[in-house]
């Protein structure tokens, strides 16, 4: 039978008090949707809110992005507590700063990530804001998932240069460390994609190839 992964998209579309729109980063889940196809997977979409998603960062020169926006059911998306964890192997979670206020903490979607996981052979995934979902994220004995591995996530210095160290919650490195992650940083906005075991992240968009590569690798038990 073929692997099935599911990325997980963000429902929040305000911008902290800025005024200013945000989402999921759109290349964070099309990139990905592109890699897993073509290794022969079904691809499914959830959101914490179910239905249509809001979108950031979308590059209508992207050919693979058109594709994703056309082909992939994300006007429809059910939401976590609608999926069954059982029927994948990997779960993504897809960036863009809305994750960075309904990923954490969310018992659901840390239910799927959970299930997925502790399964034994699941991989779990995430991408620039995208580990902001593994800050709730315990397994079945309490620790943090990220305790003691290797991460890659948006940096405090990216966050920095972007301007938004002040709008976000929480800083997603810092917050990763102080759970016991041992962050692996590149310079700002370069392609960064940390392996862990059955623990892939990715520190920015341009690492959302690199990441899908990584779970493709896992899942093929290389």
């Amino acid at each position: 039978m073929s692997k099935r992964v599911l990325i997980a998209l963000t429902s929040h579309g305000e911008l902290g008090a800025t005024g200013r729109a945000t989402g999921f980063y759109v290349s964070e889940a099309a990139h990905p949707w592109e890699i897993f196809r073509a290794a022969g997977y079904e691809v499914d979409l959830v959101s914490v809110a179910g239905g249509e998603p809001p979108k950031d960062g979308l590059d209508p020169s992207d050919p693979t992005q058109e594709a994703f926006l056309a082909e992939a059911p994300v006007s429809t998306t059910p939401r976590p507590e609608e999926v069954d964890a059982a029927r994948y192997d990997a779960i993504l979670f897809a960036g863009g700063h809305g994750t960075m206020w309904d990923f954490p903490d969310n018992p659901a979607l840390a239910k799927l990530a959970r299930t997925i996981y502790e399964d034994g052979e699941g991989v779990v995934a995430a991408v620039c804001h995208g580990p902001a979902a593994l800050v709730g994220l315990t397994l079945a004995d309490g620790s943090p998932l990220v305790a003691g591995k290797r991460v890659a996530a948006f940096t405090n210095s990216e966050e920095k240069a972007v301007g938004l160290t002040d709008v976000v919650p929480f800083l997603l490195q810092s917050r990763l460390e102080e759970l016991g992650a041992i962050h692996i940083a590149a310079d700002d906005f370069q392609s960064n994609a940390v392996r862990d075991g059955r623990l892939v992240t990715g520190q920015n968009p341009a690492s959302a190839r690199g990441v899908a590569e990584q779970v493709v690798a896992a899942l093929s038990g290389k």
